[in-house]
């Protein structure tokens, strides 16, 4: 079995998740981690378990060969820059959601990705959760039939209270609500739905709540999407909620329908005003230390060894649900409809 040391960029409340993930998978080892404070190796290396070598200098880091993949987890407006200089130094990628905040941006990477030839992996890990996995197999079985209409929504107020809350405010940093989180959403109805996004249409608002106040963008936005085989589909992306976390999931096709953990399907049931329970564990946090990051990153250094692109959240798949982002948010700006082919590239 193939070892790979990694190096981690940004020593933050993300990387708290992404290094035990990744040094819990039979592959991964994080040897490095690269950040803007001073951090005493020693000290770190005691923290996380066997040697951990601290630097200041992504460059340094970069130029170390014994590290064979690099983990993005700075904040997003810095995303760019450092996927393009770790792919550039021939590294293997993690790359923390938002890939970018800007559609150029966004380009430049895919680029970059494309010509240094690296495999690469996107943080949409909630396509590992226990709940879509599970929705994945009832989809896969045919029990719904086709589907022609989906709503995947995020509902998570990150207020005072939540330790992004301090830079997730600021446009160059959080840069919008889907962007900043409901993006999982979003990417979520593209694996169920399982067609491409032709066009998108999108509306933003946001809170009267005093505490919510600091965003300097709308913090609620709903998108309608409509795709290449005609179906529909709606996402809201709702960071300024008082209410528990709550991953919405409503899928709606030919031969039955899917609300969160619960079905109905005409080919087992003649009892239309009954649902069939999943029994599955549904998302329920938007804390990173309680998203699947394991299963995901074990699939990425199970692929890398054996020289494929990882399953579901491979970088030019979750290209796809980053430029539909774009698109939403570039509809919301605009107050008109977008299709993908505009900023497709």
């Amino acid at each position: 079995m193939k070892k790979y040391n990694v190096g981690i960029v940004g020593y933050g409340w993300v990387s708290g998740a992404h290094i035990p993930a990744i040094n819990a998978t039979a592959q991964g080892r994080v040897v490095a981690i690269c950040s803007a404070r001073q951090h005493d190796s020693a000290q770190v290396s005691a923290r996380h378990g066997g040697k951990v070598q601290c630097y200041t200098s992504l460059k340094a880091m970069l130029e170390n060969p014994d590290i064979q993949v690099v983990s993005v987890c700075s904040y997003p407006q810095l995303h760019a820059d450092h996927i393009i200089a770790a792919a550039r130094a021939g590294k293997h990628l993690i790359i923390e959601k938002p890939i970018t905040l800007s559609i150029g941006d966004t380009h430049r990477v895919a680029a970059a990705v494309k010509a240094a030839g690296v495999k690469a992996c996107v943080c949409f890990e909630c396509r590992f959760s226990s709940q879509f996995l599970t929705i994945r197999s009832v989809l896969a079985s045919g029990l719904l039939g086709r589907l022609h209409y989906g709503e995947v929504d995020y509902y998570h107020g990150v207020g005072p209270w939540y330790g992004l809350y301090r830079w997730n405010t600021s446009k160059a940093a959080g840069g919008t609500s889907l962007l900043s989180a409901g993006c999982h959403a979003l990417d979520a109805l593209l694996l169920c739905m399982g067609s491409e996004v032709e066009s998108v249409t999108s509306h933003a608002t946001g809170s009267a709540n005093e505490l919510f106040t600091p965003y300097e963008y709308p913090t609620t936005s709903v998108t309608v999407v409509r795709f290449a085989n005609g179906a529909l589909g709606k996402v809201a992306s709702v960071i300024d909620c008082l209410q528990p976390y709550y991953f919405h999931t409503h899928l709606i096709g030919s031969e039955g329908s899917l609300l969160d953990d619960k079905f109905y399907s005409s080919r087992i049931s003649t009892d239309r005003h009954k649902w069939n329970n999943l029994g599955l564990k549904l998302l329920d946090s938007g804390d990173v230390a309680d998203h699947p990051y394991q299963t995901q990153f074990q699939a990425f250094f199970d692929a890398l060894e054996r020289n494929e692109d990882m399953p579901l959240t491979a970088f030019d798949v979750a290209l796809k649900s980053q430029l539909a982002v774009h698109a939403a948010d570039l509809s919301a700006e605009e107050s008109r409809t977008v299709k993908i082919s505009e900023i497709a590239g």
